[in-house]
């Protein structure tokens, strides 16, 4: 089995009801990520962060962080807050790490509960255990600029032992902002749909029979119950989006607009809102930015 420790940044700001609201929300959206794909995980949570276990270890890391609210992911070992024992899984786990001349550095952080220990003196208890273990590799440490890192996270009686980071993309869980209707014509209209994905916003996708991959094969990766329409051969595009805010009850319309194109949408779309995060950005930032949502969707 697989275990992931989750991290979600904004959603700790909110006051205590909000925030469980919010995480009840990302909770639901991990598991969606999972039945989508086929798979079947586990959730607990402790304060401030979400465990996933999950017999998909090739998939679990890499569906989890596409999900909105998620800062980061890492793949972790669990043992009990106890020396000894994190002692001797760090020199089981971190045995392969750590390659002849290596330089290290133990980063330890301990919360919740009362433990015999402070961070920082297990932190070089852990060092001078490494060290003592293998005197032969000529290991050193390099608090700075270590070419392994190796975290331990002491949190109750549990401790979690990571050496990496996996980035998601943050904001907030699909579904808490309202609804809206993003029009994909291109990169800019799929970046701004992705973008307003990430303010916790349900979208749906109408996308032109060139862009449809952008709204299926990328979008929709991050919220596998996001809609897709495709405009059809001859629609104009303004009737269909027209036609879509009305019939799903959207609180907006998301439009690919450059800072000139937006007045005249404004006048043209009345009383209903229009937004269009991505306006600002020119071509290159707007490509710039959607390579990095591919990387991230895994595509």
């Amino acid at each position: 089995m697989t275990l992931l420790l989750v991290r979600y940044g904004e959603l700790a700001l909110k006051s205590p009801p909000v925030r469980r609201e919010f995480e009840r929300s990302l909770e639901r959206n991990i598991l969606e990520q999972f039945r989508a794909a086929g798979r079947t995980c586990r959730l607990r949570a402790d304060h401030g962060h979400l465990y996933v276990e999950s017999d998909a270890p090739d998939e679990a890391a890499r569906l989890v962080r596409r999900v909105f609210g998620v800062t980061s992911v890492s793949v972790v070992e669990e043992v009990p807050s106890d020396r000894d024992r994190i002692k001797a899984r760090i020199t089981e786990w971190a045995g392969p790490l750590l390659a002849d001349g290596a330089s290290f550095a133990i980063r330890a952080r301990r919360t919740g509960g009362t433990h015999p220990f402070t961070s920082q003196e297990l932190a070089r208890e852990l060092g001078g255990h490494v060290l003592a273990t293998w005197p032969d590799r000529h290991l050193t440490v390099d608090l700075d600029r270590p070419a392994v890192e190796i975290s331990v996270e002491v949190r109750g009686p549990r401790t979690y032992l990571y050496s990496d980071r996996l980035r998601g993309p943050g904001g907030f869980p699909v579904g808490v902002a309202g609804h809206v209707v993003a029009f994909v014509d291109g990169r800019r209209g799929a970046l701004g749909a992705y973008l307003m994905m990430k303010r916790g916003c349900r979208i749906t996708l109408l996308a032109t029979d060139e862009s449809r991959s952008l709204a299926e094969g990328v979008l929709r990766r991050f919220d596998p119950r996001c809609p897709v329409r495709v405009l059809g051969s001859g629609s104009e595009p303004h009737d269909a989006l027209r036609s879509a805010v009305h019939e799903s009850h959207a609180d907006g319309v998301v439009l690919p607009l450059t800072v000139e194109q937006f007045p005249d949408a404004r006048d043209r779309w009345g009383e209903t809102v229009v937004l269009s995060p991505a306006v600002a950005l020119s071509d290159e930032e707007v490509d710039r930015r959607w390579q990095e949502v591919q990387e991230l969707a895994g595509t």
